[in-house]
């Protein structure tokens, strides 16, 4: 399995966790420290830090040291590497859903010509 596979799993699994992906929508607003993404759930600190943790591996946040505080970002580079992969995938079935309707349109027309692919 190439490196870029295996980020993928990784980043995908890290996502599955909706404590994760709610991480990731707080840092979507800017950075924070555990404390404050710690907030919102009903779980200990130390389980949060697990969840960052997750997210390190997955390279999808990054940790900083700013004096005593150790504030956690999102690492928007990952979070558009997933979506340029999902996105490759989207164009194609989007390519092919307007062939389709041009496919309707020139039978409900009944004898005008497709529109050109290009």
């Amino acid at each position: 399995m190439s490196a870029d596979a295996e980020g993928l799993d990784r980043a995908f699994m890290a996502l599955a966790d909706p404590a994760r992906r709610s991480i990731i929508a707080q840092l979507s607003r800017g950075p924070a420290t555990v404390n404050e993404l710690a907030a919102p759930f009903n779980i200990t600190k130390q389980a949060v830090s697990r969840h960052i943790q997750v997210l390190e591996q997955a390279e999808l946040v990054t940790r900083s040291r700013d004096a005593q505080r150790r504030p956690v970002h999102l690492n928007p580079a990952r979070l558009e590497a997933l979506t340029a992969w999902i996105d490759q995938y989207r164009l194609v079935r989007e390519s092919q859903f307007r062939a389709l309707d041009d496919l309707l349109e020139f039978k409900a027309s009944s004898g005008r010509a497709p529109k050109d692919q290009s």
